[in-house]
C-alpha cells in the first residue's frame, strides 16, 4: 500500500463513519497499521496502530485524533437533508470509480438515501438500478454486467448534474 493508498483509505473510513456506517475499531487499527506501514506521519498514528484487542474500545477516539492530526476529518453538512445529498454523491462517486461494487452502491442510494429524501427526480434512475439488480436472475436475456455498467453509468450521470458548489465536497 503507497502513502497515498492509505490516506485515500483513511478518507473513505472517515466519510464511512461521518455518514452513520459502523466500522469497527479492527478495521480502524488496521487503516492505522496500513498508513503506519505507507509511512504516514501523524504524532498518534503509531498508538492507534498498535492496540490490543482489549484496547480496541480506544480505537475510535485515536482514529479521530489521527484524522484531526491529518487534516482528513470529515463533517457532513449539519442539515439532514444535504447530509444524505453529500451521501449520495459519495456513494454515487464509488461506483462511478469502481470502487464500490454498482449493486452495493445502488442498494446503499435506495435503502439510506432515497427514501429519507422522498424519493428525488435525480436518483431515480440509481433506485431503478438497484432494483433490477436486486431482482436479476440468469433466466433474464440481459447479463448482469450489463446492469452494472448502466448503474456505473447511472452514477456518472448523477454526478454530473452535481451542483459546482458541491462538487468539491
Amino acid at each position: 500500500m503507497t502513502r497515498d493508498d492509505a490516506l485515500k483509505q483513511l478518507r473513505h473510513i472517515a466519510r464511512e463513519r461521518a455518514f452513520g456506517r459502523h466500522v469497527g475499531s479492527d478495521r480502524l487499527i488496521q487503516a492505522g497499521l496500513d498508513a503506519l506501514i505507507a509511512e504516514v506521519e501523524s504524532p498518534s498514528l503509531a498508538m492507534l496502530a498498535g492496540l490490543l484487542r482489549s484496547e480496541e474500545p480506544e480505537a475510535p477516539a485515536l482514529f479521530d485524533q489521527v484524522l484531526e492530526e491529518l487534516g482528513l476529518l470529515f463533517h457532513p453538512p449539519a442539515d439532514p437533508r444535504a447530509a444524505k445529498w453529500a451521501m449520495a454523491y459519495w456513494i454515487a462517486g464509488q461506483i462511478a470509480d469502481g470502487t464500490l461494487d454498482p449493486a452495493t452502491g445502488t442498494h446503499l442510494i435506495w435503502a439510506d438515501v432515497a427514501y429519507d429524501l422522498g424519493y428525488p427526480e435525480e436518483l431515480q434512475s440509481l433506485v431503478s438500478c438497484h432494483f433490477n439488480l436486486d431482482d436479476w436472475q440468469e433466466s433474464w436475456e440481459v447479463p448482469v454486467e450489463e446492469l452494472n455498467r448502466e448503474a456505473v453509468e447511472a452514477a456518472k450521470q448523477f454526478l454530473r448534474g452535481r451542483p459546482v458548489a458541491e462538487a468539491g465536497s
